[in-house]
């Protein structure tokens, strides 16, 4: 069994691929990595605060931003989304399934 640093960083790691614009999911990136469930991935970017990992882009399954309340104030999560050109529409992201970002998009 991995570390929680360990398996910590692989998250913050992916996280850190998806592009400017796009949004991807707890889900996607705990399918992507084989380390566990989607909640894990959730409690790791709780953590990453410190770290440049721009947790704003990781949404639940259908695009709802779940995650608003980890940040400073609930409407950054939103903000730092629209400031990089992402609609948001109560609390959920407009056009989700175009703008979503799988982990396997960064393999090339």
């Amino acid at each position: 069994m991995r570390s929680k640093d360990n398996y910590y960083e692989h998250v913050y790691e992916v996280t850190r691929q998806i592009p400017k614009g796009r949004v991807s999911t707890y889900g996607a990136i705990a399918e992507y990595l084989g380390l566990g469930s989607a909640r894990m991935v959730g409690w790791a970017l709780k953590q990453s605060g410190a770290f440049g990992v721009p947790a704003h882009r990781v949404v639940n399954s259908k695009g709802v931003l779940t995650g608003r309340h980890q940040f400073a104030h609930p409407e950054m999560m939103e903000t730092l989304l629209r400031e990089e050109g992402v609609a948001v529409e109560n609390d959920k992201v407009v056009d989700f399934k175009r703008l979503f970002w799988h982990p396997v998009e960064s393999e090339g």
